[in-house]
């Protein structure tokens, strides 16, 4: 007997929506969900439904899981990469459902979007994708401020190593330069009138 699909992104009971905030600097939460604005940090994004993501990405071609974790963090510029944790149990529950099934090469399960699945993608009128919900949520160039943390963190790493003390009391100086220089920008007032 087959199954009947459900509304591909309205499906409260099991939808593995598991991602939650997480460390910003590496762009996921405990469950792979990313940051953006609101409860947990300026960069926690829109909560990705994982669910509609591997329905979406099947419908492209047959992936395994970790692949669709990959192109997920490509599709969103590294906003939103889901963790294991969140992939693998949506796979589980949309094969439960028959809108998927598994196939076992070199070692890896391949999933392929069943007849029930690819009618469940076509029924769907979201006007974006997943991915692109996601970014959409965030300010533009938000995301890109936690990027620039991690070379920045590796840079001091390597002055604190191989610096003098000279280099190392430069390099002291000139992130705390940074860091009043940005709240500067906080404190400026954006509502007051150009000159002209």
């Amino acid at each position: 007997m087959r199954h009947r699909p459900p509304h591909l992104y309205n499906h409260p009971q099991h939808n593995p929506e598991v991602n939650g905030p997480g460390d910003a600097f590496r762009g996921r939460g405990p469950g792979g969900g990313p940051r953006g604005r609101g409860r947990g940090g300026p960069w926690r994004a829109r909560r990705g439904d994982v669910r509609a993501a591997v329905l979406a990405l099947l419908a492209e071609e047959p992936m395994h899981g970790y692949q669709m974790i990959q192109m997920l963090d490509e599709r969103t510029d590294g906003v939103w990469k889901p963790s294991p944790g969140s992939i693998y149990p949506a796979l589980a529950l949309l094969e439960d459902e028959g809108l998927i099934r598994a196939d076992e090469s070199s070692g890896k399960r391949h999933f392929t979007l069943t007849d029930d699945g690819r009618a469940a993608v076509e029924a769907d009128t979201r006007p974006m994708s997943p991915w692109d919900e996601v970014t959409a949520s965030q300010r533009p160039g938000s995301h890109q401020l936690p990027k620039a943390i991690k070379p920045l963190v590796v840079a001091l790493s390597q002055v604190a190593e191989a610096g003098t003390d000279e280099q190392v009391t430069r390099a002291f100086e000139i992130v705390n330069d940074a860091r009043r220089r940005i709240y500067a920008i906080l404190a400026e007032d954006t509502t007051a009138p150009t000159a002209v």
